[in-house]
């Protein structure tokens, strides 16, 4: 099978270097730079294959590329995105210099924070019924009749509630949104799943801010103790406000 060249990211780098054995694939290649001037892909020998958008894979692709984190400013580069060998790569940087170099520098000093806000649900349930008067007086009504003969009512107390739920969803979004979205450049709220969550967001934050909007992050934890889980992630890959898409039949 015809081996190629993985690319991970791109950084601001001259030198040749490596970052360990931890390729993708599992077999253990080595991650290394290809530079061009001072910019650098950093690869590992894969072969030309088409990898799925497997648990595995994906994992790799993201460890792979927090190594390099480590040390450097990272662009990172689409999943999956292979180089038939180094001239290619070669001939990606030198024709991209000006955009690669221009990203780099946008993002310098800035890291992706991740923050998933979660209703609990004893809690949650509970305060609709105390807070929403309509809906504790028909299902209490409904409390003193035969099940059978309330099976429509109890439809629409379960799409009352659930009217409720998304309200409070929003009323609850907005405020952690106007809490921490000002200290971050930029923000990118994702789809949330499952009916409890609030807000599935990534804040591209400078790192001389990071403190202060942890600080907030624990303002609002401690505010909303009872009733919210708030999941917050420091230091990903900027994969939310960059992901390089290279088409190698440009090059």
């Amino acid at each position: 099978m015809k081996e190629g060249k993985y690319i991970y990211c791109i950084i601001g780098a001259g030198v040749t270097k490596t970052f360990g054995s931890q390729g993708i694939g599992g077999r253990g290649d080595e991650l290394y730079t290809i530079c061009f001037d001072n910019i650098a892909a950093v690869v590992s020998n894969s072969p030309i294959i088409n990898y799925s958008v497997s648990r595995e894979n994906m994992l790799a692709h993201e460890k792979a590329i927090e190594e390099v984190m480590k040390e450097y400013t990272v662009l990172p580069v689409r999943f999956a995105t292979i180089a038939e060998d180094e001239e290619k790569v070669k001939k990606i940087l030198e024709k991209e210099y000006d955009r690669f170099k221009g990203l780099l520098n946008k993002i310098e000093g800035k890291k992706e924070l991740g923050l998933k806000a979660m209703f609990k649900e004893d809690i949650i349930y509970k305060d609709i019924l105390e807070k929403y008067e309509h809906i504790r007086t028909l299902k209490e009504k409904l409390m003193v009749l035969p099940s059978e003969k309330t099976y429509y009512q109890r439809m629409e107390i379960g799409k009352m509630v659930e009217s409720a739920l998304q309200e409070e969803k929003e009323i609850y979004e907005k405020d952690i949104l106007d809490t921490i979205s000002p200290l971050a450049v930029e923000v990118k709220t994702n789809n949330t799943y499952g009916e409890l969550m609030i807000l599935n967001a990534a804040f591209f934050v400078e790192k001389h801010r990071e403190q202060e909007f942890d600080q907030r992050v624990q303002g609002l934890a401690d505010k909303y103790n009872d009733r919210i889980k708030l999941k917050y992630v420091g230091t990903l890959p900027p994969f939310n406000f960059v992901n390089l898409i290279i088409n190698m039949e440009e090059y």
